[in-house]
């Protein structure tokens, strides 16, 4: 098989059109421009050691056949994560289609103005379902957005607040596991100090800013907040509510309860669950925050010629212009998978999103019906999706379960949670049914009818109207649909258009063999807390990418949990930080950022609880050696780390970046390079060579995956041997070193369906 035809195809140029680019340029061959280019002292010396490259066929047979290897069970764990249907009309016209997938972030609203109306349909969707008049256009999953949340309402502490160090931040008990993981690490560098307890019993104090609650609660219980609320707000607290998105066509709003900001996942409307993302995350709240929210808004303009257009609104909050002052590092987001939920919500319209959550809803009254004949205690008094069953004995349940290509959540030794979802059917309930019925020793009642019923207590019915909008009703048939995206398509610059010089970001070709596997449900109907023994093919692919991340960059260990690069690079401030903590230097807080630097550098390190310093560039915008050397020694007690990016942020490798990195080390700091451009390094030198101790990537450039209009995007961390033990966990499936920081984003491996495209 000819292996080169893909990379041939991959990069573009043919021969003819290297030589005059080469001509153009001034140099006889690639060897002499990459001689004349990178300094010799950090070439490396031998090819990278990884397997030979597979032919286009031979690898989908290849990955086809790994697949396999992911078992299909049918699972009801819940905590965030549900199998959902994307309608055919949505996965041919946006999730297959390059059109919408290879286009880059909006800057330019003239050429994203099909974009930027599907996303004004998501943050639609979202402000109508939570009640509130102001929602972005997506963050990068749940847990993050509440983390969000919560340093919002912590820098928008009243002065009195502030002036008497008001900084606990009261985190329910119903949470969902991988929020509270997220909220730990975003917490603590902050001075943030959270405070766990019931809703119901904890006494609220003059020290609390905040609190966070989960609507339905992880394991399916629905309570009423409105009083405990109202008692908040008396006593100054700000709340945020963590809500199911489809729970809400049937459930009184966040902002009818009083909350004062809802966050969560629009996952369940019809993005696959992919093994834990990427879904799109969604943050909604009153225009009083404007200011301060964080992720990009799409707002309502007009053009020149006073026409109706689209842009990005509020631009100041973020972070590629207020830097270190921004409300957040957010950069690259989810937008792809927000216009496929937005567009679930088009497709589907109020009356047919009414119609899945009652659906849901009456399968589980079904089944609650059915755990209470056979004298089993079902402990949620008011539920949605999901029931909280008292059985004899767990680990047999499981055992049966797994027999009948089952998961059920296994709450404790004699507690499980079963949560339905839109794919469940009654012969689903009724097998359910029947497995409890045998590991309990009971007789299965007998289910012949489904019945829509609601038991969800009146004071919690929404009754209040939503999707409204023409567009929510226009196009309900799958061939107004396909037109309505195509009109929105056509609107659009992306790579089937013609090339998109903008940026740093390496554009690369998506290829549709790389693709191609996202479509199969063997690779994208896995829950992320499935046992590991039912996801073999994930673990083997997530092992291999790693080693081979590992290779590229000369590194230790990888971790692939980060969402985007600008999470990754908190990522890899916060294991600089853990490490200095494991040496008793706390007090190791400076981080020195050249000017030159991507504003998330700076947005990141204020994040990870740093004091930025900046440092000097030549005229030639290169960075000033002097200046760092004298600052690193001014700094020397106190010294972190320090961000650069290699090559520059204006493209060039410069010569004196082995005596930068030394001169940080000798200093006591710490390396961190910003991968954004390791387009230019693969295989010539790597960051290992040139003196850093960690960096991240973007899987989205540099490895293929595509920008989708602002994200999906992964930011994976690699990490010289003394900073592996302080990768990130997760508080479901544990994952990262053995002092491993808590969770960065929600899902163990992160966003794992599109490793498939980097792999």
């Amino acid at each position: 098989m000819d292996n080169q035809a893909f990379a041939s195809r991959h990069i573009g140029p043919n021969a003819t059109d290297l030589k005059e680019m080469l001509m153009t340029i001034g140099v006889d061959s690639l060897n002499e421009l990459i001689d004349k280019t990178i300094p010799k002292n950090i070439r490396l010396k031998a090819d990278l050691d990884l397997p030979k490259a597979m032919s286009e066929y031979e690898f989908t047979n290849f990955i086809n056949k790994l697949g396999l290897k992911n078992k299909l069970y049918k699972t009801y764990i819940g905590l965030g994560y549900h199998p959902t249907i994307l309608p055919a009309v949505i996965q041919r016209n946006i999730f297959e289609n390059p059109s919408w997938y290879t286009s880059y972030t909006p800057y330019q609203a003239e050429i994203s103005q099909g974009r930027l109306e599907a996303l004004l349909n998501f943050q639609t969707l979202v402000c109508d379902l939570t009640g509130f008049s102001l929602a972005n256009s997506s963050l990068l999953d749940e847990a993050t957005s509440a983390a969000e949340a919560m340093i919002m309402l912590f820098n928008a502490r009243s002065r009195t607040q502030i002036k008497d160090g008001v900084n606990q931040f009261l985190v329910s008990d119903e949470v969902l596991p991988q929020t509270k993981s997220v909220l730990e690490t975003r917490s603590a560098p902050l001075g943030i100090e959270l405070v766990y307890g019931n809703f119901n019993t904890v006494e609220l104090t003059s020290k609390m800013y905040g609190c966070i609650l989960q609507y339905p609660g992880k394991y399916g219980q629905v309570n009423h907040y409105q009083t405990f609320i109202e008692t908040a707000h008396q006593k100054a607290l700000k709340v945020i509510m963590a809500a199911d998105l489809l729970s809400l066509v049937m459930l009184k709003t966040p902002a009818e309860l009083g909350a004062d900001v809802a966050v969560g996942t629009s996952q369940r409307f019809g993005i696959p669950l992919g093994y834990g993302g990427p879904h799109a995350g969604y943050f909604a709240t009153s225009d009083a925050y404007k200011r301060q929210i964080p992720g990009r808004i799409i707002g309502i303009s007009k053009d020149a010629q006073g026409n109706r257009a689209l842009r990005m609104a509020l631009q100041t909050r973020e972070q590629h212009i207020k830097r270190e002052k921004a409300t957040s590092n957010i950069c690259t987001a989810q937008v792809f998978l927000a216009v496929m939920a937005g567009m679930y919500g088009v497709y589907h319209g109020a009356d047919g999103l009414k119609r899945i959550a009652k659906k849901i809803h009456s399968l589980a009254n079904i089944l609650n019906e059915a755990v209470l004949k056979m004298g089993l205690n079902q402990l949620n008094s008011a539920y949605f999706d999901t029931l909280q069953i008292k059985i004899s004995d767990s680990a047999k349940l499981k055992t049966l379960a797994e027999q009948h290509e089952l998961n059920f959540l296994i709450i404790d030794n004699t507690t499980v949670g079963i949560s339905l979802n839109e794919t469940t059917s009654l012969d689903d309930v009724k097998q359910i049914i029947t497995v409890l019925a045998k590991a309990e020793g009971k007789t299965a009642p007998n289910i012949t009818d489904y019945f829509e019923t609601t038991s969800i207590p009146p004071q919690l019915k929404r009754t209040s109207s939503f999707l409204n909008n023409e567009v929510f009703n226009n196009y309900h048939s799958e061939t107004e649909m396909m037109r309505y995206l195509k009109t929105l398509e056509k609107k659009d610059i992306s790579l089937t258009n013609s090339m998109i010089s903008l940026g740093s970001c390496t554009m690369k070709l998506n290829a549709a063999t790389e693709m191609l596997p996202l479509s199969s449900a063997n690779w994208n109907s896995i829950h992320p807390f499935v046992p590991t023994n039912q996801a073999e093919g994930y673990q083997e692919l997530l092992k291999d990418l790693e080693h081979s991340l590992n290779v590229i960059t000369g590194f230790s260990a990888t971790s692939l949990q980060p969402n985007s690069g600008a999470q990754g690079e908190y990522s890899g401030l916060m294991t600089i930080r853990a490490y200095h903590l494991s040496r008793g230097d706390a007090h190791r807080k400076i981080v020195l950022i050249p000017s030159s630097a991507h504003g998330t550098n700076p947005a990141s390190a204020v994040m990870a609880g740093m004091e930025v310093i900046v440092t000097k560039t030549t005229p030639e915008g290169n960075i000033d050696v002097e200046d760092i050397r004298e600052k690193a020694l001014f700094y020397k007690a106190n010294l972190a780390a320090l961000m650069v990016t290699y090559p520059s942020t204006h493209g060039v490798f410069e010569t004196s970046i082995t005596e930068i990195t030394n001169i940080i080390h000798l200093n006591g700091g710490q390396v961190y390079m910003d991968g954004a451009n390791m387009n230019a390094q693969v295989g010539l030198t790597n960051p290992a060579t040139i003196g850093a101790d960690v960096c991240h990537l973007n899987l989205h450039k540099t490895f293929a995956i595509p920008h989708g209009g602002g994200g999906p995007g992964v930011g994976p961390i690699c990490v010289a041997s003394h900073l592996a033990p302080f990768l990130p966990t997760n508080a479901v499936v544990k994952t990262g070193g053995n002092q491993a920081i808590p969770g960065v984003s929600a899902a163990p491996w992160g966003s794992a369906l599109v490793d498939l495209i980097a792999y």
